[in-house]
């Protein structure tokens, strides 16, 4: 055989073996091209453009009210697939759920994220969303932590996808309310440990509260006139 047959068999291995290992990588988990796209804006604000009325919630006391649940030990639990709703109003508000990753066991947002975390900040700020004020809903699947450290996790991952949208992109931090609901509130109840209640969830709240207008610096006073000096 020639040298030049030689040569043209051995490339065309070579680039075989190239777009083999190139196709592989990318349908490896994980890849880009393997991932979920990203949401456009306009998918995020189709999901939370459809507010009716505020859910009947106490924010604060629903804080209190994960944290003391997820602590308690309670003999009769039902378990992860039949433990009641701990905010079941959260249903009755438009909601758009997103697939954000975070490093295991921590609030930190993986790059992979960040564009989904930039359409929700682009759809906040238009116009249609504007009026109103949201909720950050933090999610985590039953797994071997204790269900009061899922609820202190989820909390802070609710906490850091706020403070990247106040601190980044410049959302009023007076629209974003974050709630971290641990294992109280699965998203898939049939299946406490899929990855699917680990999604977090961007929900329309309630309308912007109308500020007061300013009431006008009232005028000062006229300067007492001095008495008149006697000649």
């Amino acid at each position: 055989m020639r040298a030049s047959s030689l040569f043209s068999t051995g490339t065309a291995i070579a680039l075989g073996i190239s777009l083999g290992i190139s196709l592989g990588l990318a349908l490896l988990p994980g890849t880009a091209s393997a991932q979920t796209a990203a949401p456009t804006r306009d998918d995020i604000i189709g999901k939370l453009n459809h507010f009716e009325e505020a859910a009947e919630v106490d924010l604060p006391a629903l804080k209190l009210q994960v944290m003391e649940r997820a602590k308690a030990r309670i003999k009769n639990d039902p378990g992860p697939v039949n433990r009641p709703l701990i905010a079941p109003d959260l249903a009755k508000l438009p909601t758009f759920t997103a697939q954000i990753q975070f490093d295991p066991d921590t609030p930190i947002i993986q790059p992979a994220s960040y564009q989904t975390v930039g359409r929700i900040a682009d759809a906040l700020v238009h116009s249609s969303l504007l009026p109103y004020t949201f909720l950050i809903v933090g999610h985590v699947e039953s797994n071997a932590k204790t269900r009061e450290a899922n609820a202190i996790l989820s909390q802070r991952r609710a906490d850091a996808i706020r403070d990247v949208l106040v601190n980044t992109f410049k959302i009023s931090t007076k629209r974003l309310h974050p709630i971290g609901l641990g294992e109280e509130q699965f998203l898939d109840r049939a299946k406490p440990t899929s990855a699917a209640n680990s999604q977090l969830q961007i929900a329309t709240y309630a309308k912007v509260p109308e500020e007061a207008p300013a009431h006008p610096a009232a005028a000062p006073a006229p300067a007492a006139k001095k008495p008149a000096k006697k000649h």
